[in-house]
């Protein structure tokens, strides 16, 4: 594997900040015992604490690990052993593979020989998959049940009553749709036990969640008399994954694409990463990619950036999940996001699709001509006087970028809130 150059390293680097941390640890000072082949760097940086952090980076996956208690990947102890690596300041080729290092690829080694006999298994019997299949839909059918009842307590007692129990209640509830098979409803159930905590309008964001959960209930009752696009709608709101498998190879759609945002999110259990697509014919599709704590998410694309790869798109309706059905390579970075509408509009197309599919969280919106307000956490206002809060933002970030101008904004518009995630600015495509 070649040595990586230092804009590989940037390009990386999951935000600005970690960029600027990582270059201050970029000197041999706090590193120790570092060392290199053909498929691993490593080393031991000394943090504030006795014990250094140990460091390891697959260049050729990429993958990347490190002790630190970090949530970014890769951290900037990762980011900064590879610019080290990039200069020729770590140790090359030929030093013998530190003990950490050699055990973490031992155990990636391990994960993927599993995977690789998993895929290599042959077909399984059709009747016992069949009766699998009729085991997990009574499981499923039983938990959809047991949800329905709680709801209607919930609505029995007062959703104020709601805010007064511990978050081991709403765990328990999530725990049990966990075990019925329905992770996507449990992970909803255990964000709604903080969110009745954190947010000023909790009443309102728990009334409207309950009602999208009993529309869950009614509709999986149902699910026999829906459309394809509608059932696969509702299977991701429950969280019954669709295999890579079944989509690969279903369709191409071919590029260049047009990188319009992503974002990062961590529950503490898994990390999710979502990279909004373009195509040529203005497609626009979202591509996911999960890991959990102990793993590496794939390198994020830079918004802006042009892409030459082929998509399949998973089922479903709107603006769906894709997978990338090819290698990719970049073409370059686009001067601007397209064309953005105001506010109205935004508002409107997101009511169109959730009369679609009222399952959806959130929605892609490209923004024109929109100022940054730093009101309250921050509003974005359009040249016809609309507003709309912004959420998760760096305000000062993107008031700094902005200057107070109107500028194009992409973002994800989720609970009437706006999460920016890429601007444009100077002619050129910015991260805030």
């Amino acid at each position: 594997m070649g040595r990586w150059s230092e804009e590989r390293v940037i390009n990386a680097a999951p935000d600005a900040s970690s960029l600027a941390a990582a270059r201050k640890l970029a000197r041999p000072g706090p590193w120790s015992d570092t060392g290199s082949n053909d498929v691993l760097v490593w080393g031991k940086c000394q943090g504030s604490g006795k014990t250094p952090y140990q460091v390891s980076v697959d260049t050729v996956a990429p993958a990347y690990r490190c002790s630190c208690p970090s949530r970014k990947f890769p951290c900037k102890h990762a980011l900064a052993l590879l610019l080290l690596w990039s200069r020729g300041e770590a140790a090359d080729a030929g030093t013998e593979t530190a003990g950490f290092a050699q055990e973490w690829a031992a155990q990636r080694a391990e994960r993927a020989t599993v995977r690789e006999r998993r895929q290599n298994d042959q077909p399984v019997d059709p009747a016992a998959q069949a009766k699998r299949l009729a085991e997990r839909m009574a499981l499923m059918d039983a938990g959809i049940d047991d949800f329905a009842r709680w709801l209607t307590d919930l609505v029995r007692t007062g959703l104020a009553s709601a805010r007064r129990q511990p978050y081991s209640w709403w765990d328990g509830v999530a725990a049990r749709l966990v075990d019925a098979q329905l992770p996507g409803l449990a992970e909803q159930v255990r964000a709604m036990g903080s969110d009745v905590h954190a947010r000023t309008d909790w009443a309102d964001h728990l009334l409207l969640r309950v009602g999208r959960w009993w529309a869950v209930t009614k509709a999986w009752r149902r699910r026999s008399t829906l459309a394809a696009d509608e059932l696969a709608d509702l299977r991701v709101a429950v969280g019954w994954a669709v295999p890579t498998a079944d989509v690969q190879g279903t369709e191409a759609l071919h590029g260049p694409w047009l990188v319009l945002g992503a974002h990062r999110s961590d529950d503490g259990r898994l990390q999710q990463q979502r990279t909004w697509l373009r195509g040529p014919d203005g497609t626009v599709v979202v591509v996911l990619d999960f890991a959990a704590q102990s793993e590496a998410l794939a390198t994020p694309q830079l918004a802006g950036a042009l892409l030459d790869a082929t998509v399949a798109r998973y089922p479903g309706s709107g603006q769906r999940r894709a997978m990338f059905t090819s290698p990719v390579d970049p073409l370059g970075m686009a001067a601007s996001l397209g064309e953005g509408g105001n506010i109205l509009q935004a508002l409107e197309a997101e009511s169109a699709a959730v009369a679609v599919s009222p399952w959806r969280d959130r929605h892609p919106v490209l923004l024109g001509g929109v100022r940054v307000c730093p009101d309250d956490h921050g509003w974005l206002r359009d040249s016809k006087g609309d507003a709309l809060p912004l959420v998760d933002a760096p305000l000062d970030s993107l008031l700094a970028l902005t200057g107070g101008h109107p500028v194009d904004l992409f973002g994800e518009l989720e609970d009437g809130r706006v999460r920016p995630l890429s601007a444009v600015v100077g002619g050129a495509v910015v991260m805030p």
